[in-house]
């Protein structure tokens, strides 16, 4: 009796120390977290709502050639395939967010606004949104239209009978940019009154609810069990075996520990700060780091590269058709299957980016200034241009690895698919953008949890 009670209370304890019953015994934290799992859910909701004017029947044989839009809408959290409500998904508002944070390095009166603190970024927000609701008007019209437009004429003809007329496509585009607008309202409302960033969350949400329609495909076909995914050698040619499938497994955990491994790498230059000396006290003379992060550019220069290379094969494609005897339509196809060509591509296109996105988002003159306006100077450099000199060499040499590992990680779902048979659906999930973004979202919100659980004394969900 005395060993039972003794038992209970161990699993008790062990209940009341677990970070992830701490979690939901915070009121605040467990509101939040309700609260985002509500907008999460709202938002898988009109993710399978189709528009009025789509003829279902004839969408779902069309299903089977939806790579191309599959890919896209990977990385917009949108459903362009089935034409949702939510087809044009957040893309829109994050190429508003890109143009204008682009613009900003180059327009004096945005570098002037964003520079004034947090009125001045509740100024840039306002603009995204109304340049967020033209991008998807553009957008929305386009889509709508080539559904509506004939076969013959390059359409894919999916409106229903009498639907395709000028009211309807009107009606069309405006749902589909309501779509959009709300999805970054419900961005917005996770932003505040959530946990975690809003629009990350919701194009994570979109990649993780794809995962089990895609590896459902491994162990069954038409709702049968497929046997030989349970039994060595496969059974057939072109069949996934058990074998594969542990190298499936095994491969996954090394690809994901890797990627937070460098995630979270950093270089860490020293620092230190200048002694003052006020009476017989002396402050400052304190050592510290300052972190540089490995990938500096995040998962940026993935989704432009893949953004870019859709443009290739559509241009190819079309060129084949006006000029069926040139060397068109084999470029076509070898982008259209990620060939060679395009992985060369893919890689050159990332490594640009890498260096792009880093030139704009971090400054060495300004990291210089900084620490030169709070005392602070690198040991062995003089401060001023001779510090932004070093760590403008030390986030050129980072970014080459930065770099390095996002080509490596973009071109393994392709190396994958086409090494062992694997359905580019599956593989995708091996590397690439989703992976990238899945693992950035996890980690991002993991931080966050671990500050609420910090602040009130309770063990991370990080420590031991």
């Amino acid at each position: 009796m005395a060993t039972a009670t003794i038992s209970r209370r161990g699993i008790a304890h062990t209940l009341a120390n677990n970070p992830i019953v701490t979690i939901f015994r915070i009121k605040e934290l467990r509101q939040k977290i309700i609260i985002t799992l509500l907008f999460l859910a709202i938002y898988r909701i009109g993710f399978h709502i189709p528009l009025p004017i789509v003829n279902q029947e004839k969408l779902g044989r069309n299903l089977g050639d939806q790579g191309l839009l599959g890919m896209v809408s990977m990385f917009s959290g949108g459903n362009l395939a089935q034409s949702t409500i939510f087809a044009l998904g957040i893309m829109p508002y994050i190429s508003a967010s890109i143009i204008f944070q682009l613009l900003a390095s180059v327009l004096p009166a945005l570098e002037k606004l964003q520079k004034e603190g947090e009125a001045g970024r509740k100024k840039i927000n306002e603009y995204t949104r109304y340049a967020t609701v033209f991008i998807c008007v553009l957008q929305a019209w386009f889509w709508v239209s080539s559904m509506v437009r004939p076969e013959a004429e390059g359409g894919s003809q999916l409106a229903l009978p009498g639907f395709g007329n000028g009211f309807n496509i009107l009606v069309s585009v405006i749902t589909m940019t309501a779509g959009t607008v709300l999805l970054m309202w419900i961005g917005e409302q996770i932003d505040e009154y959530g946990i975690g960033n809003g629009i990350s969350l919701i194009i994570m949400a979109g990649i993780v609810a794809r995962i089990p329609e895609a590896f459902y495909g491994l162990f069954f076909e038409h709702g049968r069990v497929k046997w030989s995914a349970f039994t060595l050698g496969g059974g057939g040619p072109g069949e996934i075996g058990l074998e594969k499938i542990v190298a499936l497994v095994v491969l996954f955990v090394a690809i994901v520990v890797a990627v937070v491994a460098i995630t979270k790498g950093q270089r860490r230059i020293p620092t230190q700060s200048a002694k003052h000396v006020r009476g017989r006290r002396v402050y400052g003379g304190t050592r510290q780091f300052l972190p540089l992060r490995i990938n500096q550019a995040g998962v940026m220069p993935v989704i432009f590269a893949s953004s870019l290379l859709i443009l290739p094969m559509f241009v190819f494609k079309w060129l084949s058709q006006v000029f069926p005897n040139g060397p068109w339509g084999t470029l076509s196809y070898t982008f259209e299957r990620q060939g060679y060509l395009y992985n060369i591509s893919y890689i050159l296109l990332i490594y640009f980016f890498c260096y792009f996105w880093t030139a704009i988002t971090f400054n060495p003159q300004d990291m210089a200034n900084n620490l030169k306006d709070y005392g602070s100077f690198i040991p062995g450099y003089r401060p001023g241009k001779s510090t932004a000199d070093y760590l403008e060499k030390v986030i050129t040499r980072i970014t080459y690895v930065g770099a390095a590992f996002l080509a490596v990680i973009a071109i393994i779902p392709s190396i994958v698919s086409n090494a062992m048979g694997v359905n580019y659906a599956v593989a995708s999930f091996y590397g690439g953008t989703g992976l990238l973004i899945v693992i950035s979202v996890a980690l991002d919100l993991v931080q966050k949890i671990n500050s609420h659980l910090v602040m009130r004394n309770y063990p991370g969900l990080t420590e031991d």
